[in-house]
Order: structure tokens, then C-alpha cells, then sequence
């Protein structure tokens, strides 16, 4: 469940490591990890974020974020680094850390304000923090009828 509001509270530094280092460990073709990650936490720097990305104002008020490029070369960048921010975002909810994928390219603002060298393109931002509100378990989601099949399109599956 994507979570936009935040309680007012730090996200523990060993915490914050194992977001980090779950986007770090996840797999990537050939393995080249074409991704940086910058772990913002400054008070000013998330505001400064909050601005920067028009479909996350709310990484503002978030405990922490995470700014995730990639090597503008790779063809896989976007894929792998996909797939890091995935893993990011589960590893924070199995500590009770909420979050929601914001921006999707298009971040030029971003990668300036925040260091990247030009050779990287920032795909997202993904702010972090205890929900402010309770999340409820329950989501709205197709019957796995509808998304899965079993050998070819259309075969029920189990």
C-alpha cells in the first residue's frame, strides 16, 4: 500500500541501512548494478525533494528518502534499478516503514540538485517514514484468474 503521510518521527540508522543495502544486493543483468542510491534525510534536503518532484510533494514531510539513478548507458538501467526499488520499498514495510515510488524519469532537477554526475539518469524518488494513519491489510486487487495463467495465456491456473 502506498503511504503519502507520515509521522513525525526518525527512521533508525540500522533501519535505514537494511533499505539501503536491500537496493544494493538485488540482482541486475550481468550483473553491472547500474544503479547509485542517495539516502536523503536533512530536513531541508526532503524539502527541498518535496519540491523538486511535482507527484511527491509529500517526500517533504517523509523521515527519509531515497533519490535512485542509473547509468544513462546501461539498457538495462531502468529494469534493474526498478527492481532495487522494490526491494527497498518490501524491506521497509517488514520494519514497519511505509512508502510509495514517486516521479519516473524526468528528474533532470533532481540529478542537478543532488550531485549525480551527467552520466546518470534519476528515475525516482521513493521517501520512507512510519504511516501516520493505520494501513489497512486489505487491498483491491484482480482475481489471480484474471493476472495468471497456467503453460499458455488463458489455462486456468491451480
Amino acid at each position: 500500500m502506498a503511504v503519502r503521510e507520515y509521522e513525525d518521527r526518525e527512521i533508525a540508522d540500522e533501519i535505514v541501512r537494511r533499505i539501503v543495502e536491500a537496493g544494493r544486493l538485488t540482482a541486475s543483468s550481468g550483473n553491472h548494478q547500474p544503479w547509485h542510491f542517495v539516502m536523503v534525510r536533512n530536513r531541508q534536503n526532503l524539502r527541498d525533494l518535496g519540491s523538486l518532484v511535482t507527484t511527491g510533494r509529500y517526500a517533504a514531510t517523509a523521515a527519509a528518502a531515497v533519490i535512485v539513478a542509473y547509468e544513462r548507458t546501461s539498457p538495462f538501467g531502468v529494469s534493474d534499478a526498478s527492481r532495487a526499488i522494490q526491494s527497498m520499498i518490501l524491506t521497509a514495510w517488514g520494519d514497519g516503514v511505509g512508502s510509495t515510488w514517486t516521479g519516473f524519469g524526468g528528474l533532470e532537477n533532481v540529478r542537478q540538485r543532488f550531485g549525480f554526475p551527467e552520466t546518470y539518469e534519476v528515475l525516482a524518488v521513493i521517501p520512507f517514514g512510519y504511516p501516520k494513519r493505520q494501513v489497512k491489510g486489505v487491498k483491491k486487487r484482480k482475481p489471480l484468474s484474471e493476472v495468471a495463467s497456467a503453460e499458455s495465456f488463458g489455462t486456468a491456473f491451480l
